[in-house]
C-alpha cells in the first residue's frame, strides 16, 4: 500500500513539472522525433497529405489521447487542433508511465481503419459518426450528440469519399429520423445499445 501511495505521489510530481502548452483552434502543434503530446483538454487530428495535395485523416485524438511523430511513420505528419486545445509535452523517459493511453492510441488508430474499409459507403458514414458520437458524444435527450464541429467536407476527406456523397448520405439519414441536427452539429437518433458496434 505504501508502494503505491509513494508510487502515485512520485508520477504527481512529475506530472506537475511537465510542461503545458495552449494552443488555438486550427493552430498546429509542432512535432519532433523525441516528443508525444498527451492532450489535457480539446481535440486534435493526426493527418498527412498525399502527392497531389490531398489532406489524409489519420485519427482524432481528445482528452487523455497521447499524439506525436513518434507514433507514426507517415511523412509528412501534422497535429492540427480543431478545438482550443491544452497539450503536454511528454519526453521519452516518461512514455513508459502512459502505457494505457499508448494502447488506446493503436486500438482507435485500427477501429478507425476498420471502418474505413466498410462498404457500402453508407454503412462507413454511419459507422464513422458512431465512432464520433462513441468518442466526443455527449448524452441529449433526443439522442447522443457529437460534441465535435466536423464539416461534410472533412468526413469526405476521412472516409474517401466526395463531399457531394456525404451531404447526400446525411440528407437521407435525416429524412429516416436517425439522425437530427443540432445547430451545426449532428444528434444520433438511436437507443444506446444500438450505436455499439
Amino acid at each position: 500500500m505504501t508502494y503505491s501511495t509513494t508510487n502515485h505521489t512520485l508520477k504527481s510530481t512529475i506530472n506537475k513539472q511537465l510542461t503545458q502548452h495552449l494552443f488555438t483552434r486550427r493552430a498546429v502543434i509542432p512535432v519532433r522525433k523525441d516528443v508525444l503530446w498527451r492532450i489535457e483538454r480539446g481535440i486534435v487530428r493526426t493527418l498527412t497529405w498525399s502527392e497531389d495535395g490531398t489532406s489524409i485523416t489519420l485519427g482524432y485524438w481528445g482528452l487523455g489521447d497521447i499524439v506525436g511523430y513518434p507514433l507514426s511513420t507517415v511523412n509528412p505528419y501534422q497535429i492540427e487542433c480543431l478545438t482550443s486545445v491544452e497539450a503536454t509535452i511528454l519526453p521519452p523517459h516518461l512514455w513508459h508511465e502512459d502505457i494505457d493511453a499508448l494502447l488506446r492510441h493503436i486500438q482507435q488508430a485500427e477501429e478507425l481503419l476498420s471502418i474505413l474499409h466498410r462498404k457500402p459507403t453508407s454503412l462507413k458514414l454511419w459507422q464513422f459518426l458512431v465512432w464520433l458520437s462513441e468518442k466526443f458524444g455527449r448524452d441529449l435527450e433526443q439522442g447522443k450528440l457529437i460534441d465535435l464541429n466536423v464539416t461534410h467536407q472533412d468526413i469526405s476527406e476521412v472516409l474517401n469519399t466526395t463531399r457531394v456523397t456525404i451531404t447526400r448520405l446525411l440528407q437521407k439519414f435525416e429524412e429516416e429520423g436517425k439522425i437530427l441536427r443540432h445547430k451545426r452539429s449532428i444528434v444520433l437518433n438511436l437507443p444506446t445499445q444500438l450505436t455499439k458496434h
